[in-house]
């Protein structure tokens, strides 16, 4: 493989400012891809594909490399030695590569792949806390599903256009994309893109949408002319598809305590032309006491660790800390204290996140039904996706019913 000097300069300029800066990788990403208009889709694919393996990996490179935070120019590149090593490419032909030890990479590499948590590159205490949720051989296959790239999936938009017309359109624009079973909107990209410069995305004939994603809103069995409460609607994903299946009729209330988050869904409805959305920024409790036992349906998409989504926001296990998971564990249960009494007798409310922790999903809806918040609800159902069988992201869903 022919390295370009400027390309790999781009990945340590990521790499800084995610490693030794903690800032967010998607967003470093973004922005360093913006940086020079001459590069093509292969030089893009690179830098963002070299950029998310070493955030992925993080840990067993550092390891490897005998190198700790903050990462200085020659830690760097003794970090992308190991990555060149381990993807099987050869150094560059540059100075500063001349004496990388490729032989003691392979060496510490075959001396560290045993242990786990430096393998699949997470925090002890993360890797313990899943293994006593799982078990050794599950929590295993997890972690090993959870470091895999994430696939491209898309979203159609059924108020606009049917899958298979957008199937046509994309194919027109040079993506190719084939249809998932059981879902009747998705579409998943054979090979990664830049879908949002296409013609179809401006348009609003899609979003991206992973598919365990989309299958939240469709649980709740939502009906046109209801009222619907998204209560933790953040930039809309979730919204737009509950609009879409009330086919832009009745009122959908998106709900959510930061105003930027419901801009980007304003902006975001406009495009996809979802008529029937409302937003609502959460400022204060009267928020919620003005639309309690006034809903059909609800929809609490918590907060929460982010651990089922590890494949496109790798970065997030160095987030994640105990304090962290307390912190996100108490917020879940006075959400669903307060968030549920907004639905009507009778009516669903579905408690959602993108975890795969027990203690933010079913160990969440045991406590609840024994509060006396709960005492009014039944559990309809609840599921689990897992990335290892499920080959998505991991999410957990429990639909409630409050009794009449």
């Amino acid at each position: 493989m022919r390295f370009h000097r400027n390309l790999v300069l781009a990945v340590a300029d990521a790499i800084d400012l995610i490693f030794n800066q903690d800032h967010y990788a998607d967003k470093v990403i973004e922005r360093i891809l913006k940086r020079d208009k001459r590069w093509g889709a292969k030089d893009r694919a690179f830098i963002a594909s070299t950029v998310y393996e070493m955030v992925r990996y993080r840990r067993l490179y550092l390891e490897i490399a005998e190198e700790k935070l903050p990462l200085t120019g020659e830690g760097f590149t003794k970090v992308f030695s190991v990555w060149c090593v381990l993807r099987g490419h050869g150094l560059p032909d540059w100075p500063e590569f001349e004496h990388a030890p490729t032989r003691k990479i392979k060496g510490r590499f075959d001396a560290l792949r045993n242990e786990r948590a430096i393998r699949e590159s997470i925090p002890d205490w993360l890797d313990a806390l899943g293994e006593n949720a799982f078990g050794s051989e599950k929590w295993e296959r997890e972690l090993k599903a959870l470091n895999e790239e994430a696939a491209v999936v898309l979203r159609t938009n059924t108020n606009k256009i049917s899958r298979k017309a957008l199937k046509e359109k994309l194919a027109g624009e040079g993506v190719e994309t084939h249809e998932l079973a059981g879902l009747n909107e998705a579409l998943e990209l054979k090979e990664r893109s830049n879908v949002f410069q296409l013609q179809s995305f401006k348009e609003g004939f899609f979003e991206v949408q992973d598919v365990s994603s989309q299958r939240v809103a469709p649980l709740l069995d939502v009906k046109p002319g209801q009222r619907v409460i998204d209560a933790c609607a953040g930039a809309g994903g979730k919204s737009l598809h509950l609009s879409t299946l009330m086919e832009n009729k009745g009122q959908l209330i998106a709900l959510d305590i930061f105003e930027h988050k419901l801009k980007t869904l304003k902006l975001r409805a406009r495009r996809a032309g979802a008529h029937n959305i409302e937003t609502r920024t959460i400022d204060s409790n009267k928020v919620i006491k003005k639309l309690v036992s006034s809903a059909d349906r609800v929809l609490i998409d918590a907060p929460c660790t982010g651990l089922g989504v590890l494949r496109r926001n790798p970065d997030a296990k160095w987030k994640i800390t105990p304090d962290f998971l307390d912190r996100v564990v108490e917020t879940q249960k006075e959400l669903l204290n307060s968030y549920t009494q907004m639905v009507k007798p009778g009516g669903k409310v579905l408690y959602a996140t993108c975890s795969i922790l027990p203690q933010e999903n079913e160990q969440q809806v045991t406590a609840f039904l024994k509060r006396p918040e709960g005492a009014a609800f039944k559990l309809v159902s609840q599921h689990h996706l897992y990335p290892s069988t499920d080959h998505y992201d991991g999410f957990f869903m429990a639909l409630f019913e409050r009794e009449s």
